[in-house]
């Protein structure tokens, strides 16, 4: 790391103070609006990508250049992996052997570019739920944008041109968001596995007991109703309960009301039946006299 690089993070890093400080009260004002109350993690999330924030465009535009700042010979670099080509001129000026290749600037360079839009692919994975080749062309755009911002002299803000646009910033800096996507990928995945293996034995102890059903960690737990909802649903089980045996009372009646009515037409049906057999015992009695 330079010493321009040095300078450009405590810039940075002053300016998220700045920043944080304004913005942390009137984001804790709204969290307390919307849910009632204030959400740390809310607001660790918010410092966290504010920090990234002023960090990130600190080390891209800073330092600005002074007024006995050199202009650059070269401005713009179209040959791809150039990289290379540097860390051999670098090792051969001075002498170092081939497994310090590592601690060179030039690769120094390269790796600051990667690192740069690690983050940007983490969130691009997990909160915008991007999937690799978008979160790819989104490292891409921010990349280009900022070699834009650079050959153009911050837009014609600066004196000069003080950055070099150089493809292979593009590339390194397409890597650190592709890179970061596959970060947040693991960590889903991780994640996933780790409620998977908490949930099946819970599940399988629930499948067990008597009465009782699984207990699913992943699924939101249902809120307790409050006393009056109790009372409610208390009073709609004792009416459904008291109309059920009303019905059950009805039908009992009613199969009563119909034994009675067909023992009585059994009654009846024996009667005349007696009645018709004595006289016709009558009838066939010679003795008898009709009158």
């Amino acid at each position: 790391m330079t010493h321009a690089q040095a300078t450009a993070l405590q810039y940075g890093l002053l300016a998220f103070l700045a920043v944080w400080g304004t913005l942390v009260i009137p984001q804790a004002i709204v969290q307390y609006a919307r849910h009632g109350r204030i959400r740390p993690k809310g607001l660790l999330a918010s410092a966290v990508f504010t920090l990234y924030a002023c960090l990130a465009l600190a080390v891209v535009l800073l330092p600005l250049p002074g007024p006995g700042t050199a202009r650059l010979s070269q401005t713009v670099q179209l040959v791809p992996f150039q990289w290379v080509a540097d860390i051999g001129t670098e090792m051969g000026k001075h002498g170092l052997a081939g497994w310090q290749a590592l601690g060179t600037l030039t690769f120094q360079q390269l790796a600051m570019n990667v690192l740069l839009l690690v983050p940007l692919g983490v969130v691009a994975g997990l909160a915008w739920r991007q999937g690799f080749a978008r979160t790819a062309a989104i490292g891409f755009g921010v990349s280009l944008a900022i070699e834009f911002t650079q050959v153009t002299a911050n837009f014609g803000t600066a004196p000069f041109v003080y950055r070099i646009f150089d493809v292979d910033d593009l590339f390194a800096n397409t890597i650190g968001a592709a890179l970061g996507w596959v970060l947040a990928a693991l960590y889903l995945a991780l994640r996933a596995g780790a409620a998977s293996a908490v949930e099946a034995p819970v599940a399988h102890r629930g499948g067990q007991a008597r009465g009782r059903q699984g207990v699913h960690l992943t699924e939101p737990r249902q809120p307790r109703p409050a006393l009056g909802g109790v009372a409610a649903g208390r009073s709609l089980v004792l009416a459904q309960h008291q109309e059920r045996r009303g019905r059950e009372h009805r039908q009992h009646q009613g199969h009563d009301q119909h034994e009675l009515h067909h023992s009585t037409s059994t009654r009846r049906c024996a009667s005349d039946h007696t009645g018709y057999a004595f006289r016709g015992d009558l009838a066939n009695n010679p003795n008898y006299q009709w009158s």
